[in-house]
């Protein structure tokens, strides 16, 4: 870990009067929350792109539950790491202005944060892909019908072929078009269209990651390693030059 990043990420968001956290994959990885995209374990028999689909969700529905049931129960085990905490944090210090994620499991929200924009929506809300009355987690687990219609329960996430919420979209958009700094962690930005959002900022860019990608040269300072340790030691520099 490059200390003095670290220290210059600290002082960016102490000069900024509006910073803005966009948060990947990566992020909850270290929650113990299997990436998306690993091919580790139950993922590398099936290619979890063709399952998160409108396609899988009517034609393959018992694949499609069940790897999310799998997902569900991962939540189960897994809770928010040490750099969630510092986020909520830092938000309570008035630090971060927002926090957008494209990950589906809520632990920002758990952690403490309040202004968060889930632009893939939610794994915990569960609802009818056919009449959309409200379900439970437990209904969907079991494999339950719908108590209205008899249709399929599904998550409420954005599976491919679909939009992004456009209300939260739009408020995200807000956020990033507003703020003086944007911090991207664990994300690789391959996702479009949530990729673009924090390029629409007219500040100072930051990614904080595991490994570098393609956009990162993009970006006016580029961390690596985990997000946990560094968002620790930034919290650390932070309280000592407030003191």
């Amino acid at each position: 870990m490059d200390l003095e990043k670290v220290e210059r990420l600290g002082e960016w968001i102490l000069e900024s009067t509006h910073t803005v956290v966009f948060t990947g994959a990566g992020m909850s990885t270290e929650s113990g929350i299997p990436d998306f995209r690993s091919k580790e374990g139950w993922w590398n028999k099936i290619d979890p792109m063709t399952v998160s689909t409108i396609d899988a969700l009517e034609n393959e529905y018992d694949l499609f539950q069940a790897f999310y049931s799998l997902r569900l129960g991962d939540l189960k085990t897994c809770r928010p790491h040490k750099g969630h905490t510092i986020l909520a944090d830092l938000e309570q210090q008035k630090l971060i202005s927002a926090v957008i994620t494209q990950n589906v499991d809520g632990f920002h929200q758990n952690a403490g944060n309040e202004n968060v924009y889930e632009l893939h929506g939610s794994l915990r809300s569960i609802f009818c892909s056919k009449c959309g009355h409200a379900s439970n987690e437990d209904a969907f687990v079991h494999t339950k019908p719908c108590i209205k219609c008899k249709g399929h329960l599904r998550p409420d996430i954005i599976l491919f072929g679909e939009l992004l919420p456009q209300e939260v979209w739009g408020d995200a958009m807000k956020e990033i078009e507003q703020s003086d700094l944007v911090i991207v962690i664990g994300s690789s930005l391959q996702v479009a269209p949530a990729n673009e959002l924090p390029f629409l900022t007219s500040g100072r860019k930051v990614v904080i990651n595991n490994e570098s990608t393609l956009l990162h040269n993009q970006f006016d300072l580029q961390i690596e390693g985990n997000a946990g340790d560094i968002l620790q030691n930034v919290h650390k520099y932070i309280l000592e030059v407030g003191k």
